[in-house]
């Protein structure tokens, strides 16, 4: 039986687009921090140890958990977390308005490339719609949606990754076979969402996933941070992927 061909790019967005957690979502949590007059503060060690939790709000509440200052009780520490979630993308947003951020090598080359070629390509991601839209518009104009054919955020699924349902939605939406796209990640919890939707995944480490191996049980393609990133290596690692899921 032949590999399947390459149809289409799913994109996680946070480490894997752009850099965005240390310089941008971690600097707009303590801005929020400070505007609702609570002395907390992330530094870069600590805010790395909380992205073992995925989704800002679920953060809010893993770190409260530990905090002796936070609300005692659950419906309030709820309340302060969405509150702080809300303040923190308001401040997201104006950081990349202002140029803050910036893609990583090769990514909007090869989305454009892939575009090019007639490739489908999604957002795939935990973080919210309004992140998204801030951060795109910015990297890739206003009509920057019009090189995606789905676009799956946060408030799309009831479980964030490393549950696969944001995969899963995308490909339904996509009406495509998991072997017929590529997952492009930066984390284990993103790598381990592709792999349980069983798409191929291409792993790139980023500044808070720095690892130089797969995580432990996961089949995929690592691409470290500094090798070329481009639309024929992303042709070469499915290809490769696929082969050996379709021997006998």
């Amino acid at each position: 039986m032949p590999a399947p061909a390459l149809r289409a790019l799913l994109w996680d967005v946070d480490g894997t687009v752009a850099e965005t957690e240390r310089d941008g979502h971690r600097v707009a949590f303590n801005q929020a921090f400070e505007a609702a007059g609570l002395p907390w503060h992330w530094d870069v060690a600590h805010y790395g140890t909380l992205l073992q939790v995925t989704g800002g709000r679920e953060r809010l509440l893993a770190d409260m958990a530990d905090r002796p200052d936070a609300p005692t009780r659950a419906e309030d520490r709820e309340a302060l977390a969405r509150h702080l979630h809300v303040l923190k993308n308001e401040r997201y947003a104006r950081r990349v308005e202002g140029g803050a951020i910036a893609a990583r090598a090769g990514v909007l080359e090869t989305m454009r490339a892939a575009h090019a070629a007639g490739l489908r390509q999604a957002i795939v991601t935990t973080t919210s719609r309004r992140n998204v839209q801030a951060l795109f518009e910015r990297l890739l104009g206003p009509d920057w949606h019009m090189g995606f054919d789905a676009l799956c955020c946060g408030e799309d699924t009831q479980r964030k990754k490393p549950d696969p349902e944001v995969y899963l939605l995308a490909l339904r939406r996509l009406g495509l076979a998991p072997a017929e796209a590529l997952a492009i990640e930066d984390s284990p919890p993103g790598a381990r969402a592709a792999c349980a939707a069983a798409v191929p995944l291409l792993l790139r480490p980023s500044v808070y996933f720095p690892s130089t191996r797969l995580p432990d049980g996961l089949v995929g393609w690592l691409c470290p941070a500094a090798a070329p990133f481009d639309l024929d290596h992303l042709h070469r690692a499915h290809a490769a992927l696929t082969a050996s899921s379709t021997r006998p």
